[in-house]
């Protein structure tokens, strides 16, 4: 814990309380977390809503196809190379 806080502060992102073991977000490290955040919200969920395997295999959806073509690819590697999944 005491490493990723040093790495927190010497970044930048947390400054430390005086006189106390606790830290506050410092104003670049509320922009990154509000950056974090709304990235995963925009970007990251939608995505991985695309590539969800309870969705038929056969969906319309380029990412989607690419995606099963490299499971297919991966699970015919391991079989193969008689590795269990």
């Amino acid at each position: 814990m005491t490493y990723d806080l040093r790495r927190l502060r010497l970044k930048g992102l947390i400054v430390r309380v005086p006189k106390s073991h606790r830290y506050l977000l410092a104003p670049l490290g509320r922009r990154v977390a509000l950056f974090m955040t709304k990235s995963f919200s925009r970007l990251v969920r939608p995505v991985l809503h695309r590539v969800d395997p309870q969705l038929p295999a056969n969906a319309d959806d380029p990412l989607r196809r690419a995606w099963l073509t490299c499971e297919r690819e991966i699970d015919r590697a391991l079989a193969q190379a008689r590795i269990a999944a």
